[in-house]
């Protein structure tokens, strides 16, 4: 490796070969390539896996024999193009401890084996072992890359899947912290009174915990460069306050900081990858608690925007979490501004656990943000701005409510609200996550996800290319 190098959690580490280490080749084949693999293994090898039946369908995978026992696999990539989670299964397919290259492969398929290898290695360790140790990859020279993007997805993932009783606001702003002085960023906490000063609806939403809420802030970059702003919404367990969400409705609510977990993730690569831009990173760490000191339905909030907000439901506090970080992000007159949250049901009826919902008023920005999607296998779909929806956060005793009167159209409300925090003049998208992966699937183990952060960090790699080198 190069000394751009991630510094990889101790798991990852695990699942790479060691230089100068012996490797067994990989083959990877698809049905038209397959009968060319064939000629070139040895004899007794081809005709092994032609006995076998092997046709090289998505996910099929081969051990092949050899005089001294184990020489090598073949695994089946099937007829539409490959992708990271192409090779997401093999370090828990492919026998515990055994190490392997990928034999003869061009740099862009080397690189998706890379990423998918490491995010296929991740289990959450930390209250229950792994039940075998990984199949290991070497990873050739050059492909930093795809192992700090896996590096940062193995944090974020490691944040969403630790309960909330030992992920709370401090500890998320600590994650913050602890990643400004990896990267040599700059970190401040914003708590206790000027929290309420400068925050005020953020920290409504977070009065109601013993565990008091807070911003944190990290910046880093050059001040020539172009300025990103990254929020991400840190609601580290949502009970729905006084409009107390059922009990089933709770169960997956740790993951309520998957936003913010996402921008972490998303901040960690865009300073690992060295990007021409100066960052800002506002992470609200909050929990959404019952006590004598919640906020109640009809309460009326200030917002650090100035603009008074009725609240007609206490369960839709993500919301308030971010007008307040957007309003911050608005202040630096930044030339991009993107958000991140777990925040409406409505868009995974809408879209399902696999596509977060994009929401932005800029056609440029929208496609910019679909094709880096398309480009890093990291969907995301666009849902419309709806104006003609806007008049149904009006109130009667504020400038705006926090919901809609109707039971319709949810994501868009939610994304029209947040759209009130934002100058038209600034480049903004919001996207509504999931974060989590309901079942395990190559690559893809079940529990906390981060979701597309691959596609924004390709996007503003894209946006800002050419624009002053930043470094740190």
């Amino acid at each position: 490796m190069s000394d751009t190098a991630p510094s990889v959690p101790p798991g990852l580490a695990d699942a790479l070969a060691a230089a100068g280490e012996a490797t067994l080749p990989l083959h990877a084949a698809t049905p038209a390539t397959l009968p060319s693999l064939l000629a070139g293994l040895p004899v007794a090898a081809a005709a092994y896996l032609a006995a076998t039946g092997f046709v090289a369908k998505p996910q099929e995978c081969q051990l092949l024999p050899g005089p001294d026992g184990l020489a090598g696999a073949v695994l089946g990539l099937g007829e539409a193009p490959p992708t990271p989670w192409s090779f997401g299964a093999l370090p828990f397919l492919l026998p515990a401890g055994t190490a392997w290259r990928l034999a003869g492969a061009e740099p862009g398929l080397a690189a998706q084996a890379a990423l998918g290898w490491a995010l296929g290695a991740y289990r959450f360790t930390r209250f229950k072992p792994a039940p075998r140790p990984p199949a290991r990859l070497a990873v050739p020279e050059g492909l930093d890359a795809p192992l700090q993007q896996a590096a940062a997805i193995w944090r974020a993932r490691d944040l969403i899947n630790t309960p909330a009783n030992l992920l709370g606001p401090a500890e998320l702003a600590a994650a913050v912290q602890d990643l400004a002085t990896r990267e040599g960023a700059r970190c401040e906490i914003v708590e206790g009174a000027a929290l309420a000063e400068g925050f005020p609806a953020l920290h409504a939403v977070g009065a109601g915990s013993p565990r008091a809420p807070r911003v944190a802030v990290l910046e880093w970059g050059a001040a020539e460069a172009p300025l990103v702003a990254l929020c991400g919404k840190g609601v580290c367990f949502d009970t729905g306050g006084l409009d107390l969400k059922p009990s089933a409705a709770m169960l997956r609510m740790k993951k309520d900081m998957g936003g913010a977990a996402l921008a972490i993730a998303l901040a960690e690569m865009v300073m690992r990858a060295k990007l021409p831009v100066r960052l800002l990173l506002l992470v609200g760490a909050v929990e959404n608690a019952v006590s004598g000191d919640s906020f109640r339905p009809l309460d009326v909030l200030r917002s650090r925007a100035g603009r008074s907000i009725e609240i007609g439901n206490t369960d839709a506090e993500g919301r308030l979490v971010l007008a307040d970080l957007l309003a911050f992000a608005a202040e630096r007159a930044p030339a991009l501004v993107l958000d991140f949250a777990t925040l409406t049901g409505a868009a995974r009826v809408a879209l399902g656990p696999d596509l977060p919902a994009l929401f932005t008023p800029d056609d440029a920005l929208a496609e910019a943000l679909l094709t880096s999607g398309r480009a890093t296998d990291d969907p995301l779909w666009r849902l419309p701005l709806h104006m003609g929806y806007d008049s149904w956060l009006d109130s009667s005793v504020a400038e705006m409510n926090n919901v809609s009167s109707r039971p319709m159209a949810g994501a868009i409300i939610a994304a029209l609200f947040l759209k009130r925090f934002v100058p038209d003049t600034l480049r903004w998208a919001h996207f509504d996550v999931y974060a989590w992966n309901d079942t395990a699937r190559p690559g893809r183990p079940e529990g906390g996800e981060a979701q597309v952060i691959r596609a924004a960090l390709h996007s503003i790699g894209t946006l800002f290319e050419g624009a002053s080198a930043s470094r740190g």
